[in-house]
């Protein structure tokens, strides 16, 4: 075994080179310079500009988003905003950079998760690292027999700059899933930022967290810096639904 791991770590490398190969006899052909400087630094630039887009691709893929979702053309008429947070600076996703969370909060259907989704695909093509999760599947996925496939999935909220938990209190968690929860909005607090999407209020958060004290805590870490848009409209897909 200890003579094999060289041989990997030399097949690493010269896949890194080929892709880096592949990467040149792409872009070499489509630069146009006076000078070997000029050429030298639209080429740089291009292998740079090549190399953060796939980061971008790969961080999208692994996000876990079901649907991907856009900024462009959403509906933002049927929600309040609070007074330090409208439509303009939502977008910038100026929020990110100070560490603060947003809690979106409405009835069923409002387009909660389509402008979580949204904000993510957006931080990610700005360079971020989003990662999004429904509730009940973070738990699941914490709960796993395999301490490599738990510790995968704490890594990976880690890295991020963004965590997105979806469906946040649609089901009753039991006392042990609280407990992981709490875990990971401790470990989020002041570090990244986190978007909740739920249609409970504050007061009906200790329904499916089991525990009043584990209750308050995930209560005064989420609240601490963070904004709450109101979804104040109608379901979308009763409105359009083909059964009337």
């Amino acid at each position: 075994d200890g003579r094999r791991q060289p041989v990997n770590k030399d097949i690493e490398q010269y896949q890194r080179r080929l892709k880096l190969s592949n990467a040149l006899m792409e872009i070499y052909p489509k630069i146009d310079a006076r000078t070997n400087e000029e050429f030298l630094l639209k080429l740089l630039r291009s292998l740079t500009e090549d190399r953060e887009e796939k980061r971008r691709i790969r961080n999208l893929n692994s996000a876990g988003f079901s649907v991907v979702k856009s900024l462009e053309g959403y509906d933002y008429s049927q929600i309040k905003f609070p007074d330090k947070m409208g439509q303009e600076k939502l977008a910038s996703l100026s929020f990110l950079e100070k560490k603060e969370n947003l809690i979106l909060y409405g009835s069923v259907g409002t387009g909660k998760t389509h402008l979580s989704v949204a904000l993510g695909v957006q931080a990610i093509a700005q360079g971020k690292k989003a990662v999004f999760f429904r509730v009940h599947d973070l738990i699941n996925q914490l709960e796993d027999d395999d301490p490599k496939k738990v510790s995968k999935v704490h890594k990976k909220i880690h890295q991020a700059d963004l965590l997105i938990l979806d469906e946040w209190g649609y089901l009753p968690l039991h006392q042990e899933g609280a407990r992981m929860l709490f875990e990971i909005i401790s470990a989020c607090y002041e570090a990244k930022s986190i978007i909740i999407t739920t249609n409970i209020e504050f007061g009906r958060w200790k329904g499916f967290l089991f525990d009043e004290k584990l209750t308050a805590a995930i209560v005064d870490r989420l609240v601490h810096h963070s904004h709450m848009l109101m979804f104040t409209g109608k379901s979308y897909r009763m409105a359009n639904s083909l059964m009337k």
